[in-house]
């Protein structure tokens, strides 16, 4: 075996050979992804509510809003459309949409009732997101207007039930470029969902029962009511929905439901009605015969329109707001679960703060002013930080996660989440402690929302003995998952350990003392449980099965595992002291002391950290000497956490700079990759492990070729933190290049499933880049920005405000001077800055 030691400097230049530096440091705006971006779709949606994804070409698609994923899932009529006149001139009607794209080969020819893809549509279109507005633009050629959309579902950290509406404001704008006036009408028309039970054959829509559409004028608001009046409340498929607007009643028009029975004979009334002078009926009917067969005799469809004369040079906003309620869920993980009689459901928490959609609409409308200067002050916090523009994609895009199917909250308000969506169902159960580990986004954003997390981890998730189930199913009120598990579990030593390091970080995030407290002594039984269950010589390096992330077990001592011990054992004895607790803090820190050193002494490779055993193939699934790109995660999160080093600096040092040197490829080409390929042909990206001395087991762990950009985002984080700031750039970008609209979705990270959990690791980038250190229960918060720190500006948060922090260097002591800007909460009591 040879050995490599980099220096900074040679890991400088290999970074410097995938990118240039004005590439690495580019701040451009953010990226517009054009129609042929199909890819691109942007979530729509609340907290915990479901959400709908507006496309590149500014259709409506993928409708999870029923407590499951539903990628793929069409609804048949859902969309805006469009209708302009000018004087003197034809007028013009088309879907909001533009022209589909190939491939047309849908076994039932694109049949109008699924996207009424036989009208008109727009020529062009492009979409570009800044979490949480999705912008829109669209070119026609005919159309005597420009039309551009703005939609956003309201977004404010700490605020946790502003940020859970279900339902989503769409601002379509039309400007008159013509020398005449024009008349404009946009509508949206949208399907009655209140009973849907999925679909049958050639497509069609089923119903428990036709629901009952309803146009209503409430308080200064207008729209249609969409619901199922005779179902029970307690129905696993109640629900209602809504459109409305608070334009003026004088110019709004509407068709509560489209003509019912027969063929498509709706879509063709509606378009026939609409596109002719742009004003509907608010009723249709006919006495003509109908056919013995027909297939839309349970659709209900209401459009809701918004019709304005526009002089030459003017424009005018149209303002809808969708809105959606179906509180019902299984009280199971399975979304297939049968539902008996008597079966007790479970609520969504929305469920608890709106009667029904339009209540839910009715509060958006209402409280937009505020709703929207909140989420636009959050925008204005984070994109105007002074990050490299890709930086701030990976951090904003990610968000997504928590308004994905991916993420609930049940009915006492308690935050859960799978790994990640699968396109119909939940992937991977029980918000898995070794996975959403990785997570930060939730935590400095809405941080009461993790707190929900760890009481269920340590109330009702960690036994007497302090063994912890990884997947919580007692909240579904189920049996414990090592119990109800059709295969043997056991405890997951990264996992568990990294709750300890989780509890910390929620306490000095939020400085809730309370909070602590009242979960120390479950966290104290599952920090000691590691002594006795994974060590098995007592001499503080855990070197016994150790199940992981990997979904195997590591035999013998390994960093991966024993860096989050140590991050968790020094962040106990912290906790431990100021609980009163000196037994445990004594105790914890002996077992750091001593166990980190002589893990160092046991493990340090020379260039990076090893796994040690006498046999390396005694045991399936292992990775020896090779270059893990997680073998310092638990230093990660002591730097996020603020612990300080854990291991010996230099040698962490060294360690990251391998990972970089090792495991990044500029492409795959010549990869061999037997497990699933997240990068493919001359993609970049950083691979799981590698093994550049040699030396693979035969049967290494089944993931270790693989690129995941959980751990991408990490080990850029960790590589920032240690001063390799371009190096961690690299990756970042590597990243983001690769979900480009085309080959994937912006908005969506996928490992086991879309919206990845894991790639909530991104938020560690903005803590990295800022030098961010927070404890509010000592009253502390402190910057040290790595990167343009002569003119630095970033958003920051803690567990009482978040806002703008800006810093410049003085010319006159060439000392950094700075300022900080509340945007919500306060700072009271918080010294920033001081030593």
């Amino acid at each position: 075996m040879t050995s490599n030691v980099y220096t900074k400097e040679e890991v400088m230049i290999m970074a410097s050979n995938v990118y240039t530096k004005e590439e690495l440091y580019s701040m451009k705006p953010q990226k517009w992804y054009p129609s042929e971006a199909t890819e691109a779709g942007f979530l729509l949606g609340g907290i915990g509510t479901g959400n709908i994804t507006l496309g590149s070409r500014g259709d409506l698609k993928d409708w999870e809003i029923f407590n499951r994923p539903g990628k793929g899932d069409f609804a048949q009529y859902n969309f805006f459309s469009i209708w302009a006149k000018e004087d003197g001139s034809e007028p013009v009607a088309k879907v909001l949409e533009s022209k589909i794209l190939p491939p047309y080969n849908h076994p039932l020819g694109y049949p109008s009732r699924a996207a009424v893809s036989g009208l008109p549509r727009m020529d062009h279109s492009r979409i570009k997101g800044e979490y949480p507005f999705a912008f829109l633009e669209f070119d026609d050629s005919k159309l005597p207007v420009d039309v551009s959309l703005e939609a956003f579902t309201p977004f404010i950290p700490l605020n946790e039930d502003d940020s859970g509406i279900p339902g989503a404001l769409f601002r379509y704008k039309a400007v008159n470029r013509k020398k005449h006036p024009v008349e404009v009408t946009v509508a949206g028309s949208f399907i009655n969902f209140a009973g849907y039970e999925g679909n049958g054959s050639f497509e069609n829509m089923r119903f428990v029962q036709p629901g009952v559409n309803e146009y209503r004028q409430d308080s200064g608001l207008q729209g249609i009511y969409y619901s199922s009046p005779d179902l029970p409340a307690d129905h696993l498929r109640n629900g209602s929905m809504a459109v409305l607007t608070n334009a003026g009643p004088e110019f709004v028009t509407h068709k509560a439901t489209w003509l019912i029975g027969g063929w498509w004979d709706g879509i063709q009334d509606f378009w026939d009605d609409f596109s002719h002078d742009g004003k509907l009926e608010p009723e249709s009917f006919t006495n003509a015969t109908s056919s013995a067969l027909g297939i839309n005799d349970q659709l209900r469809i209401g459009s809701l329109g918004i019709n304005r004369t526009l002089q030459p040079g003017e424009e005018a906003i149209f303002e809808f707001v969708l809105s959606w309620y179906f509180p019902n869920r299984v009280r199971n993980w399975d979304e297939d679960a049968p539902v008996n009689d008597g079966d007790e459901l479970e609520m969504n928490y929305y469920g608890t703060l709106f009667q029904d959609a339009w209540d839910a609409g009715a509060y958006l409308l209402k409280n937009r002013e505020r709703l929207e200067q909140g989420s636009r002050d959050f925008h204005r916090a984070l994109f105007t930080s002074t990050l490299p523009d890709y930086v701030l994609d990976a951090l904003a895009s990610n968000i997504t996660v928590l308004r994905s199917p991916t993420c609930f909250r049940i009915k006492d308000g308690t935050f859960l989440g799978f790994e990640g969506s699968l396109d119909k169902k939940g992937s991977c159960l029980g918000t898995c402690t070794h996975v959403w580990n990785y997570a930060q986004t939730l935590a400095f954003l809405f941080p009461k929302l993790e707190q929900s997390a760890r009481i269920v981890e340590f109330e009702l998730e960690t036994d007497d003995q302090g063994e912890m189930d990884y997947r919580t199913n007692r909240v579904m009120g189920k049996p414990s998952f090592r119990v109800s598990a059709p295969f043997e579990v056991h405890p997951a030593t990264d996992g568990q350990l990294g709750t300890i390091i989780r509890l910390y970080r929620e306490w000095k995030i939020s400085g809730d003392d309370a909070f602590l407290r009242r979960l120390w002594t479950k966290a104290s039984k599952a920090l000691d449980f590691a002594f006795d269950y994974w060590d098995s010589d007592g001499d503080f390096v855990l070197d016994s099965r150790q199940h992981n992330t990997y979904d195997i077990e590591f035999y013998g001592p390994n960093s991966l595992t024993n860096s989050i011990f140590y991050a968790a054992l020094k962040a106990g004895a912290e906790m431990a002291e100021f609980v009163g607790d000196s037994e445990h803090a004594e105790k914890y820190r002996k077992a750091f002391e001593i166990g980190s050193k002589r893990m160092d002494a046991l493990l340090w490779g020379g260039e990076y950290y090893v796994q040690v055993l006498d046999n390396v193939d005694e045991h399936r699934y292992q990775y020896g000497i090779g270059c893990l790109s997680d073998q310092l995660f638990g230093q990660m999160l002591a730097h996020v956490v603020g612990l300080g080093y854990i291991l010996p600096e230099d040698h962490v040092k060294q360690a990251v700079a391998s990972i970089f040197a090792n495991n990044f490829k500029s492409n795959f080409d010549d990869h061999a990759n037997t497990g699933r390929a997240f990068a493919l042909n001359d993609e970049k990206g950083l691979v799981v492990c590698s093994w550049p001395k040699g030396g693979r087991p035969r049967l290494p762990f089944q993931y270790s070729p693989e690129v995941w950009t959980g751990i991408e985002y990490q080990v850029a984080a960790h590589l920032i933190y240690e001063g390799f700031i371009e190096e961690g750039m690299t990756i970042v970008k590597a990243v983001r290049e690769r979900y480009d609209g085309y080959k994937r979705n912006p908005w969506s990270e996928i490992e086991a499933g879309n919206h990845y959990a894991r790639s909530m690791a991104s938020w560690a980038l903005l803590l990295a880049f800022s030098g961010f250190k927070l404890d509010l229960g000592a009253g502390k918060m402190s910057f040290h920005p790595v990167i343009n720190e002569d003119h630095f500006s970033t958003f920051w948060s803690n567990g009482k405000a978040w806002g703008i922090y800006k810093q410049h260097m003085d010319v006159q002591t060439s000392r950094p001077k700075w300022e900080i800007e509340v945007l919500y909460g306060s700072l009271e009591g918080v010294q920033v800055n001081e030593s």
